[in-house]
């Protein structure tokens, strides 16, 4: 008994000792001046943090006008061949995570077709980015929300490349409402249109061409899983993707084609300085707790990886969250 007594006791002034090192280390802490937690810089380069220049666009909102410019190049990625032979096909591939995603495609082998509204400029850059990376290019200009577009845009694809192995889902509409009662039935019609439908009508248009082995990417968001009480609307619609591609995931097994989604937290786009005050895009993604906003070509290699065959063949139904930390 007093054995059993003593190393209680021994215990109990150990976990004491123990607890006053933690209250020394508190005390120590409070007196000194906090210092201001900085953007995490964990890539190949380094990325702009906030804040940024105060700046509003309309919509659909221009890449070459964004300050600072987004970094698509990804200059230190190496292609490996993992999309040879392959034909893409991206909405909103003008800009953005379409951009980023479209080069690297073509960097890995993949000839790329994009879909856009009415960003000229930006459709010309990206071209001209994937023509640079040795691959072969088009653009068709129309809204996702037209299924004909959607249906003629898959036909030209499989007329000029002659097949389409990769469908890649990008083109959102997002406006913030503060007050659920502001949010007018054009606006949501508009965003779930967009959103869902065009999703939708590229899949229904798609899948007839694609054989076994080809991919779907639907491109997700944070907000699907967590909410955005500014973004009612939006959050629904990439709630309802991620379903999506769970579902669509099911019933095309049998096919041999993949489905997946990419779920990004804050990137640095013309989506976001095209919905937010001029205020809000100065701060945009500083409160995560990488403390900044990703650039695109921190997000196109996940879509990379859910594309080729040789790196996600046993995948599918996934939604994948990039989010900058949890």
């Amino acid at each position: 008994m007093a054995e059993r007594l003593n190393a209680a006791a021994r215990t109990a002034e150990k976990q004491r000792d123990i607890q006053a090192e933690v209250a020394e280390a508190d005390a120590k802490d409070k007196t000194e001046k906090p210092s201001q937690p900085k953007a995490m810089q964990a890539g190949a380069r380094i990325y702009p943090v906030p804040p940024f220049p105060k700046q509003h666009q309309p919509k659909p909102g221009a890449e070459h006008r964004l300050d600072p410019a987004p970094l698509y190049e990804a200059p230190y990625y190496k292609g490996s061949g993992k999309l040879d032979g392959k034909v893409a096909l991206i909405t909103g591939g003008d800009s953005g995570i379409g951009r980023a995603v479209a080069v690297l495609f073509a960097r890995e082998g993949a000839d790329v077709a994009i879909l856009h509204l009415a960003e000229g400029r930006d459709a010309d850059d990206t071209v001209k980015a994937i023509e640079a990376e040795g691959r072969k290019a088009m653009t068709f200009p129309g809204d996702v929300k037209d299924k004909a577009f959607c249906q003629k845009a898959v036909a030209a694809v499989v007329e000029v490349f002659g097949k389409l192995d990769i469908l890649v889902n990008n083109a959102a509409f997002q406006v913030h409402t503060a007050d659920l009662l502001d949010l007018t039935e054009e606006h949501f019609d508009e965003t779930l249109k967009t959103n869902l439908y065009g999703y939708f009508f590229m899949a229904q248009a798609a899948v007839p061409h694609m054989k076994a082995g080809s991919a779907i990417v639907n491109t997700g968001s944070v907000t699907g899983i967590q909410g955005s009480k500014q973004l009612v609307d939006y959050s629904m619609t990439k709630g309802g993707i991620h379903a999506f591609t769970k579902a669509l995931s099911g019933q095309l097994i049998e096919k041999g084609i993949r489905v997946n989604a990419v779920a990004p937290g804050p990137v640095w786009t013309p989506l976001n300085p095209s919905d937010k005050e001029a205020e809000d895009v100065a701060t945009f993604g500083a409160d995560t707790p990488m403390k900044r906003p990703a650039q695109p070509e921190e997000i196109a290699p996940a879509y990379v990886f859910l594309a080729s065959p040789q790196c996600s063949s046993y995948i599918t139904g996934e939604v994948l969250p990039i989010i900058g930390g949890y």
